[in-house]
């Protein structure tokens, strides 16, 4: 048990009714989940608000509550809490209750629309490679000094980022490299943690449902980077626009990456194949499997910032050509019968446009590319019929079909989608709601040498449809279907 007052370091607050001279075995957040002789935070969600489940608590054995709002008729046996933002109070107890591990470790956070898996994971892969201990917390996976964790959010709530962080220094790791989502930072997720570098990759059209416009989800950014401390590191992508608002009052030390202009760190590509790519740093060419420009991006944030963690520069390139793609990030299947099919991430207009004009670049004439791409239900529609426009324009076929429709209509989704057609090139599309026909389809339609993009999960193993998950890989689908084929 630890106690309470070692937990409410930092937080301003109030206490109404027992005194906080008591200690608590845990932190919960959620009702349910609570033991006896916890500290519940209720805090404030987008979907439920956790004031309204002080009772279901403290009825399971809470001792200690933190509230915005203390109830009428309080509970005297209760030490009541009081604090203006719950949220921010959970992250910052959640820290002091794992000894603040953020502090006793080097942690790197990378924030940006596109890129953040693959350059968090290649920097973890990087630097295990090179003999490290490092952690890595992920959308798709976590990991402790080699020992995989199943990942639920890009950015986990405070309470678990900081026992995974305290398992990490426990397991002797020196470097820990997550994601920051934006939703994690406007909900305070990241409070309490002190980071040593911040890295953004790019900002584009993504997540305006939650944050209303593109300012607020700029501003959200933004602030990672605002807070981050002196001494610290910020690392910008120079040759996006927004790039240089990250570094405007930012306490950190500045510096930029660029494919294309001056920059503290800068490479070129030279050559673009199916299978993989060829940079420049300087005066050295290293030789990848990952593909693309926006891979390319990734790559130079990581041989930056590895730089900047004080690595040698030819040791980094020469483990940069050994690393593999992202599950699910551009990651190539291959039939037999000589089609290629892609499955990527892309589930954003910017991110789609990249892929779309990757492939592009290193197909031949005569060979189609076939997009399958659905949209993600109860997000952004705004999007819907921007990914429809930019599939169909830079794609000999597309069909349309659904992604996780989650609790709405696929169908209404997919009319969404189309409207961003131009009525001219209708002609070009299919509408195949069933997304495991749709693949099958396009596999179908696909001849020799000719290209499938399927968009939009990666690597994600299941179909989320009205409340309930149910398994479903595109790779799997696009694997059973193109063998079948041979």
């Amino acid at each position: 048990m630890i106690r309470l007052t070692e937990i409410l370091k930092g937080i301003d607050y109030s206490i109404v009714g027992h005194a906080d001279d008591i200690s608590v075995t845990s932190i919960c957040f959620d009702s349910r989940k609570t033991s006896k002789n916890d500290l519940f935070v209720a805090v404030r969600g987008t979907i439920t608000d956790g004031h309204n489940h002080i009772n279901e608590a403290i009825d399971l054995g809470a001792t200690a509550v933190i509230c915005e709002k203390i109830p009428s008729n309080p509970d005297p046996d209760i030490c009541w809490v009081q604090v203006k933002n719950s949220a921010y109070a959970l992250a910052v107890c959640a820290s002091n209750y794992y000894d603040n591990p953020a502090s006793k470790i080097k942690l790197v956070g990378v924030t940006g629309t596109n890129g953040k898996t693959t350059t968090a994971t290649l920097l973890y892969r990087l630097f295990t490679t090179q003999g490290y201990r490092a952690g890595l917390l992920s959308t798709v996976k976590n990991y402790i000094a080699g020992k995989e964790l199943e990942a639920t959010l890009t950015t986990p709530d405070p309470v678990r980022t900081n026992m995974l962080l305290r398992e990490m220094i426990n397991a002797g790791c020196e470097f820990a490299f997550m994601e920051v989502s934006s939703h994690a930072i406007v909900q305070n997720r990241i409070a309490g943690l002190s980071f040593n570098m911040g890295i953004f990759t790019n900002i584009s059209h993504d997540h305006l449902d939650y944050h209303g416009s593109f300012d607020n989800y700029l501003k959200a950014k933004k602030t990672f980077f605002d807070q981050l401390p002196e001494g610290s590191i910020a690392l910008v992508n120079a040759d996006d626009r927004n790039g240089s608002l990250m570094l405007q009052n930012c306490r950190a030390a500045k510096y930029e990456y660029s494919l294309r202009t001056v920059a503290d760190f800068t490479c070129r590509i030279i050559e673009h194949r199916i299978d993989g790519m060829s940079l420049r740093f300087g005066n050295q060419e290293v030789w990848t499997c990952l593909i693309g420009e926006f891979n390319a991006y990734n790559l130079l944030a990581v041989v930056s910032a590895a730089e900047l963690l004080g690595r040698d520069r030819l040791e980094v390139l020469t483990s940069i050509s050994t690393l593999k793609p992202v599950p699910g990030r551009f990651e190539v299947i291959r039939s037999g019968m000589g089609t290629t099919a892609i499955v990527d991430y892309a589930h954003t207009p910017d991110a789609l446009d990249n892929v779309l004009e990757t492939i592009n670049k290193i197909r031949t004439t005569g060979n189609r590319l076939i997009t399958v791409v659905g949209a993600g239900g109860d997000r952004d529609r705004s999007k819907r019929p921007i990914m429809a426009r930019i599939s169909v324009e830079k794609s000999d076929r597309v069909i349309l079909t659904s992604d996780n429709p989650r609790t709405e209509d696929p169908e209404e989704i997919i009319d969404d989608m189309i409207k961003g057609v131009p009525e001219q090139m209708r002609d070009k599309v299919l509408r195949i709601t069933d997304r495991r026909e749709a693949i099958r389809t396009a596999s179908i339609i696909a001849g020799e040498n000719d290209i499938i993009l399927v968009a939009g999960k990666g690597h994600e193993t299941y179909q989320e449809i009205m409340g309930q998950r149910y398994h479903f890989d595109d790779r799997e689908e696009l694997r059973k279907v193109l063998m079948s084929a041979n």
